[in-house]
């Protein structure tokens, strides 16, 4: 069973920082790629920020030289640096990971979501 932890959401003001963090475990082959997405109410779930087993990095334009993403493939964990965050950074951040399993022979290649953490900025 692979699951996705996150962690690290809360309440803070505008211009200040939070660190997500998203752990997989399970009985895992190989994690391909990570990433962060946000879903506010009434909004589509966007990505937010993606970086692939090596190491290439993607943002979404809104968050570009706020946000950092980065890995620690030793420990099976995505984290997001969010920093400025303003306001309509409000949204529930969900963990997606790209991970290859293998079982009976076969090997399976799947997203998987964590359950997600509330980030919420006051002005």
């Amino acid at each position: 069973q692979v699951q996705l932890v996150e962690s690290g959401g809360g309440l803070v003001q505008a211009g200040g920082s939070l660190r997500l963090s998203c752990a997989a475990s399970g009985i895992i082959f190989s994690i391909n790629a990570m990433g962060w997405y946000r879903q506010a109410p009434g909004k589509q779930r966007e990505l937010v920020a993606h970086i692939t087993s090596g190491s290439t990095t993607t943002y979404a334009d809104s968050v570009k030289g706020r946000f950092t993403i980065s890995r620690d493939s030793a420990k099976n964990t995505v984290y997001l640096q969010m920093n400025s965050l303003k306001p309509e950074d409000t949204a529930g951040y969900y963990c997606n990971a790209e991970i290859t399993r293998y079982s009976g022979g076969i090997y399976r290649t799947s997203n998987y979501w964590g359950q997600g953490t509330q980030v919420t900025v006051s002005s």
